[in-house]
């Protein structure tokens, strides 16, 4: 039961920290939106939550995954049981619900005074594709899984330090988000999609807008295609 607090409570502080940077450049008078942001600073603010939410995780010594495409790669891969899967993938996705919660509780006055067309929107908890086309799209999401997963599978047997190992994982986040993430805003991460989403639709957040829902199973379907073909690339090439 600890591990699956450790992926709550590390999912929950990586979605809090990610979403809640959305919230503070897209609200009205919310101060970084007067700072115009750039798509560099957004790569670097989930870069840094991710680092935090793996350190969180880490204290609990279950992997820090956060990433059902994680979990199920590590498994394909020999390296987690699969006894522990549905339970990771449930812990994930209730943390991510849980951190976009408390991100919605945080700026509630600043969603009250936003409109949908003023940037209260789906956009601030979930992906969504610069230009609409599904096979583009959902590719995009298997292309940048695909590499994310096969380079994280190469530092899970790298053994880097453990205090060294969250840190390695946010900047390879950071190059994914750099490389990949202008098409779609890189989910490579079902739960950090589909937990915030599910929040935006259920919570009663005050001049939303729609959640998308028909593009939801490309974030939820490309990273687990991806993260399955870097897992048989991997044992493909002996390296499992």
């Amino acid at each position: 039961m600890e591990k699956y607090i450790g992926e709550f409570l590390g999912t929950m502080v990586l979605i809090a920290f990610g979403t809640g940077f959305g919230s503070s450049i897209s609200l009205k008078h919310a101060l970084s939106k007067n700072m115009s942001p750039s798509f560099l600073t957004v790569i670097f603010a989930w870069g840094f939550a991710v680092m935090c939410g793996v350190y969180v995780a880490g204290f609990f010594e279950t992997g820090g995954h956060l990433n059902p495409a994680v979990t199920i790669a590590f498994a394909l891969g020999g390296l987690f049981d699969w006894s522990m899967v549905a339970g990771y993938i449930i812990a994930q996705i209730l943390g991510a619900f849980t951190g976009a919660a408390i991100v919605v509780l945080h700026y509630y006055p600043h969603f009250q005074a936003t409109t949908a067309e003023e940037g209260n929107s789906v956009g601030i908890f979930a992906t969504g594709p610069a230009i609409p086309n599904t096979t583009f799209n959902f590719l995009s999401e298997v292309i940048a899984t695909f590499f994310f997963i096969f380079v994280l599978l190469l530092m899970n047997t790298a053994g880097f330090a453990v205090g060294l190992a969250p840190v390695v994982v946010a900047f390879l986040v950071m190059a994914i988000g750099l490389s990949f993430g202008s098409t779609t805003g890189y989910a490579i991460n079902p739960a950090r999609d589909f937990g915030p989403r599910l929040a935006y639709a259920l919570l009663p957040i005050p001049n939303k807008g729609g959640a998308n829902w028909g593009y939801a199973w490309i974030p939820i379907v490309g990273p687990t295609v991806g993260a399955t073909l870097a897992v048989f690339l991997f044992k493909a090439l002996g390296m499992g």
